[in-house]
């Protein structure tokens, strides 16, 4: 029991570090190819995107946590790897917490789209079942 649970989250902490790798991305190609302002639209646009496609995935395959459960960790993990990764390793500054758009925005829709993305599924396999 205690390897499935371990399995389980690192099933769950992968899918989260997939999406916050591909919001990443997102905003560094963004910096490279446009505006300071136009990355972060770009990065803002990028991570429901990505993590409701993440969500889709992990909820249909897996759904060892209810929707509002995973929201919360998907949220958790990434919030995480933006103070220990971005702020203290790359940025040496957490200023970036300072903008809405930048950080709270995406962390934000993050967590809307990984939770709507769960209760659609959730109704939908309920829906398939009767």
């Amino acid at each position: 029991m205690i390897g499935t649970r371990i399995e389980r989250a690192a099933t769950i902490a992968a899918f989260a570090i997939v999406g916050w790798v591909v919001c990443a991305a997102a905003i560094g190609i963004g910096f490279a190819l446009l505006t300071e302002r136009g990355a972060l639209i770009l990065h803002a646009i990028v991570a429901p995107v990505a993590f409701a496609g993440l969500s889709w995935l992990y909820f249909s395959r897996f759904a060892y946590t209810r929707p509002l459960t995973t929201a919360l960790l998907f949220l958790a993990v990434v919030a995480a790897l933006d103070v220990f990764v971005v702020a203290l390793l790359i940025e040496r500054s957490f200023a970036m917490f300072a903008s809405a758009l930048g950080t709270w925005a995406p962390l934000f829709l993050i967590f809307t789209s990984t939770l709507a993305t769960g209760v659609l599924v959730d109704h939908a396999k309920r829906a398939h079942r009767q």
